[in-house]
């Protein structure tokens, strides 16, 4: 029997609005799954259960009232933990923040309230979101869905395991240079990069930055854009955001396949420029061969990337300068190491060198326009690599390819980052080593709802596709580690 908490999200949401589901008794399930599994992940990191279930009473009254009911009513929500929560420890990942709970819920999680959800836990980050792996002082390292021994990718990591294991129908993100996407593609579930100002935050240091955006994670393409409905919106503290784009909230949830066979795509393996790992290349080739027929042109291209790596670099390592150097300045110990070393290498570029890097990232962003009007989306990997292990910051090497840092392998997804079009990854089967596989999708910029259309007509074209549809963690070898691990905890002196 499928227990409600495996449910899809659209599924739970129309149960509870025809009074088939209750949304207590779904947060209970979610309570259970998350007391099951969580101990071998490490995914879900702080919670509030009982002010949860007298919300999920509440909500379950609002039902039964036949009062008006918002898209996201009775849905447990996890947040990732670099979002303000009013009442529930947001830490961002870094002991300075150990102890802090905010007085007021940041804006993205107030509309998601308001929206209906039920906001009970918070998910796994590296410190500030800085890293291509969950890991941080706080908590600690967030475990694979599928080896719990392995990554997650981060930096929305716990988001990413929490939905693979079904500990929350819907989950939040944010991504700079693939922090959705990364973490999607290895726990076998969908996120989601809008077009920047699509989902406004208050909280951007840099509010004329295309690179930092929040956006929605789901188990499949309808929750993620159930989610992004509710996200979505219109804020003047943004100055991104587009004011027009608060009519459209309702619209974006109501997504329908397009036709496949009328879709012009373009796929690279690579950019031309990022690393990628050959047993990775040998996968997304496979794939691309294996959907060549199912499409109107499906051909290999490279977009004119040329100086992009560079310009990431340099744009980067403003936000850290923007944002980290009250506590540099105090003393450098107080940051990890990966915000750190990103805060130092800014320090050593000249305002000539963010002239060139800007001047460079808009010349790209052109060029990929006119890419575009050829096509009408670009597929590419999600990940460079197959996952590593958890307690390793960052690998040194990817197959034989040395590594220099750790956004080294975040070439596919951090140049498209810096041309501001929104990009989705979708489960699509699994890697040579046996872990999940994600195919990332980039559409015209603004082409939101677009984006999740295609997204949507590839995500059915895979589904009981045996090499092709979304692979699925096994929740009863996860509930044994959990049990054994929880022995182990048990039996260790105090």
């Amino acid at each position: 029997m499928t227990a409600l908490c495996d449910l899809p999200a659209v599924e739970l949401r129309r149960l509870i609005g025809t009074r088939r589901a209750s949304p207590v008794e779904l947060l209970k399930d979610c309570i259970a799954r998350i007391e099951a599994v969580n101990p071998a992940l490490n995914a879900v990191v702080a919670t509030d259960f009982e002010r949860g279930l007298a919300l999920a009473r509440e909500a379950e009254a609002k039902v039964m009232r036949g009062d008006p009911l918002g898209p996201l009513h009775g849905l447990p929500v996890g947040i990732k933990d670099l979002n303000e929560t009013e009442g529930l420890r947001t830490t961002y990942g870094s002991p300075m923040f150990r102890d802090h709970v905010p007085k007021v819920d940041e804006r993205v999680v107030a509309a998601l309230k308001e929206a209906g959800a039920i906001v009970v836990a918070k998910t796994n980050t590296p410190e500030f979101g800085t890293g291509g792996n969950t890991i941080n002082d706080v908590y600690g390292a967030t475990g694979n869905a599928f080896d719990p021994a392995l990554s997650c990718a981060g930096s929305s990591g716990g988001s990413g395991v929490a939905l693979a294991t079904s500990m929350l129908p819907l989950c939040t993100g944010s991504d700079t240079g693939g922090s959705l996407r990364k973490p999607a593609a290895w726990s076998g579930v969908v996120g989601f990069r809008p077009t920047p100002g699509l989902v406004p935050s208050e909280r951007r240091r840099q509010g004329w930055s295309v690179l930092s955006v929040q956006g929605p994670m789901g188990r499949d393409v309808a929750d993620t854009a159930l989610l992004l409905g509710a996200m979505m919106g219109s804020d003047s503290r943004d100055p991104m955001a587009n004011p027009l784009l608060g009519e459209a909230r309702g619209s974006i949830s109501a997504r329908r396949p397009i036709d496949l066979s009328s879709l012009r795509v373009a796929w690279s393996v690579d950019l031309g420029f990022a690393p990628v790992a050959p047993s990775i290349r040998r996968v997304f080739e496979s794939r691309m061969a294996a959907i060549a027929h199912d499409v109107a042109i499906c051909a290999p291209e490279d977009p004119d990337m040329a100086g992009i790596d560079r310009a990431y670099r340099v744009i980067r390592c403003t936000n850290f300068l923007a944002s980290f150097r009250q506590y540099y300045e105090r003393d450098p110990s107080l940051l990890g190491r990966n915000t750190r070393s990103n805060y130092e290498e800014g320090l050593g570029y000249s305002l000539a060198d963010l002239a060139a890097a800007n001047a460079e990232q808009t010349r790209v962003y052109r060029a990929f326009q006119s890419f575009l009007e050829r096509y009408d989306v670009l597929l590419l990997p999600c990940q460079a690599l197959t996952p590593f292990p958890k307690m390793l910051p960052f690998p040194t090497e990817m197959e034989g390819i040395p590594l220099s840092g750790y956004f080294d392998t975040s070439g596919v997804t951090y140049a498209i980052s810096m041309t501001g079009h929104p990009a989705i990854c979708i489960p699509c089967g699994r890697d040579e080593a046996g872990m999940p596989f994600g195919l990332q999708i980039v559409g015209p910029r603004g082409a939101d709802g677009f984006t999740l259309d295609v997204a949507l007509a590839f995500e059915r074209h895979f589904a009981g596709d045996a090499v092709m549809g979304r692979p699925m963690a096994d929740i009863g070898a996860l509930a044994a580690a959990s049990a054994a691990a929880e022995t182990e905890a048990a039996s260790q002196p105090h």
